[in-house]
């Protein structure tokens, strides 16, 4: 079986972990930079070249797209979708993860709790946002921020009212959201392969930081979920129709609330937390 990693570095963790679980199949596995792939689109044909060469088509990919270059990444994947080649992440899927109001709309639509969330304009009155998501202490999100970059947290609504404004003034996209105090600064993250929970990891942030990710200081430890959270991880993983993934969720007093859906988690904090080898499960989906 021929197998590309399309990802920006052999050297990342996740990248190498899963070069490794490939070859132990004996399969033919290749790291693909996937901004160094050029197409050809003509009648009735498809191609990828590579540095250069045409690409041989292989049997899978593995997208590892940087949220920085989703809409190039997700072409590429598209692209190879189109000649037949099975994804563990589709481009469809890809996109609609990477955009986090749309996301959160998606897991609306398909009976999926998450945190109250609020979305306007800069022309909408920063007073009438407030009230709408629940009044402070309040989580505002920019649109495009990843790894806990772009999150803050306003425990007053004067505070609130001039973060926004402020923000608005720039003309950012923000999503407003309810804060969830009694999860003191946890959260949970479930790796899901193919419509199963494989592992899961609670993530607490660093001391005096409300944002858990392990990027910003936040340590992890293995979590055994419950059957709400392990539901709940499964049909967020299902809606946005993605067949590996991090679905991270936040305890509450009214159950796990689903944050975001993460179409390229990393695997190093998940494997050395839990010791399961997540990367081998991937190559058996």
């Amino acid at each position: 079986m021929r197998i590309y990693i399309l990802s920006r570095n052999e050297d990342l963790y996740s990248t190498k972990r899963l070069v490794e679980e490939a070859r132990a199949k004996g399969w033919e596995v290749t790291v693909i930079d996937y901004l160094k792939c050029t197409i050809e689109i003509m009648k009735n044909e498809l191609v990828v070249n590579y540095e250069g060469k045409v690409l041989p088509t292989p049997d899978a990919i593995i997208p590892r797209i940087g949220a920085s270059r989703t809409f190039y990444g997700a072409a590429m994947v598209r692209h190879f979708e189109m000649i037949d080649v099975f994804s563990t992440t589709g481009n469809l899927a890809l996109t609609r993860s990477r955009d986090k109001l749309r996301s959160l709309q998606v897991l609306s639509k398909n009976d999926v709790d998450m945190p109250r969330t609020v979305f306007a304009s800069n022309k909408s009155s920063a007073k009438d946002v407030i009230e709408l998501s629940g009044g402070a202490p309040l989580v505002l999100k920019i649109l495009e921020g990843t790894q806990g970059v772009g999150v803050v947290l306003v425990d007053s609504e004067k505070a609130a009212k001039s973060v926004l404004d402020a923000f608005y003034g720039m003309d950012v996209n923000l999503l407003v959201q309810e804060y969830i105090e009694e999860a003191g600064g946890s959260d949970i993250r479930a790796f899901v392969v193919n419509g199963e929970v494989v592992g899961a990891m609670k993530r607490q942030g660093a001391e005096g930081d409300f944002r858990s990710n392990l990027h910003q200081g936040g340590s992890a430890v293995a979590y055994k979920l419950n059957r709400k959270e392990k539901a709940t991880a499964i049909a967020a993983a299902k809606a946005m129709g993605l067949g590996a993934c991090g679905v991270d969720m936040i305890p509450s007093k009214r159950g796990p609330l689903v944050m975001e859906v993460n179409s390229s988690p990393g695997l190093e904090g998940i494997e050395k937390s839990t010791n399961i080898n997540i990367a081998e499960r991937i190559m058996e989906f």
